[in-house]
């Protein structure tokens, strides 16, 4: 029976001998990162910054396009719409305008108006304007669902391995989101609850990557008791590369599609899928890797050296 490897067997790739640049790297892209948060920082959505919210219904399938050149002709800034439920309905974002509520209630008026005008028969079921205070509350909410996460995150791979493999797992996770922040400020999309749920869904993709490739050097440390740390690891991250990789083109080919075609609501979401997915196989060699051979071979090793065999040779088990 003919299986398709996507990396050849018995591979012995060095990856540690670009362990230094691999982290240089990384750091600056971090770097890099965080600057960018802060300037020229990130396109807030109407989640986080504010807006207006209208749910119509028109009598056909709406034509997004045609609607959303429509509405951009109003001069009220950024226009998100989304379909859900059935074809007809459509949830219409606007950004908040500047003023009181009653340029918010105006703002909509004007919607409503255009609707009637340019789709008769279309039906605003309901409008509702998003403050600060409540766009605050969400922003707030979404930065304590990503700490709770790493926490823990921080804490299952504190009890499952040694307080190394935890240590290299979190840093190189802090990395990882630094990156994907600046993924978002580079490329302009909209950074809201879907930006939320894309990090934590490549925190939990990342931090899985990372406990397999961990699991296997575990394993190799309690059998080649004397093979140089450095050797090791690089063995370890042979032996699961094919998993590793196989893991990652299968993920990224569920994505793709999300990304081309799954319209405005889950093009950005895919998108940043894409990148996550690349982002967390590379640090999970790259990255967490060397951190561990960073912390010192002597801190990781178990049992008495002379108990064990030399060499490459695994250890004898009864």
């Amino acid at each position: 029976m003919f299986h398709l490897r996507l990396v050849p067997d018995n591979t012995k790739i060095p990856f540690m001998n670009g362990r230094i640049a691999g982290l240089v790297v990384s750091a600056i892209l971090s770097i890099a990162s965080v600057i960018l948060f802060f300037h020229p920082g990130l396109n807030y959505g109407i989640d986080f910054r504010g807006g207006i919210v209208i749910e119509a219904r028109t009598p056909q399938a709406a034509d997004f396009a045609s609607l959303r050149h429509t509405l951009s002709g109003l001069g009220m800034g950024q226009v998100a719409l989304q379909e859900f439920g059935s074809p007809q309905d459509v949830l219409i974002r606007l950004e908040r305008q500047p003023g009181d509520d009653a340029a918010q209630q105006v703002a909509a008026d004007k919607v409503r108006n255009t609707l009637a005008q340019s789709i008769p028969g279309t039906q605003v079921r309901r409008v509702e304007a998003v403050g600060a205070s409540v766009s605050g509350e969400l922003f707030a909410n979404g930065m304590l669902a990503l700490g709770l996460a790493m926490l823990a995150m921080l804490v299952y791979i504190w009890f499952r391995f040694e307080w190394q493999f935890g240590f290299g797992a979190v840093v190189t996770l802090i990395l990882d989101i630094t990156k994907i922040v600046g993924f978002y400020a580079i490329t302009d999309i909209q950074f809201n609850l879907t930006a939320v749920a894309a990090i934590l869904t490549v925190m939990g993709y990342s931090v899985n990557d990372k406990v397999v490739v961990y699991d296997r050097m575990r394993e190799n440390l309690r059998i080649y008791k004397k093979m140089p740390l450095r050797d090791l690891i690089d063995m370890s991250i042979n032996e699961t590369l094919n998993r590793t990789v196989g893991t990652s083109v299968c993920t990224l080919l569920s994505i793709i599609p999300l990304a081309l075609f799954g319209g405005e609501a889950l093009q950005d979401f895919g998108i940043v899928l894409i990148f996550g997915v690349i982002l967390a196989t590379s640090s999970s060699v790259f990255i967490a890797a060397p951190i561990l051979l960073f912390l010192g071979e002597n801190r990781l090793r178990r049992g008495s050296p002379d108990t064990a065999s030399a060499g490459n040779t695994p250890a004898t088990t009864p």
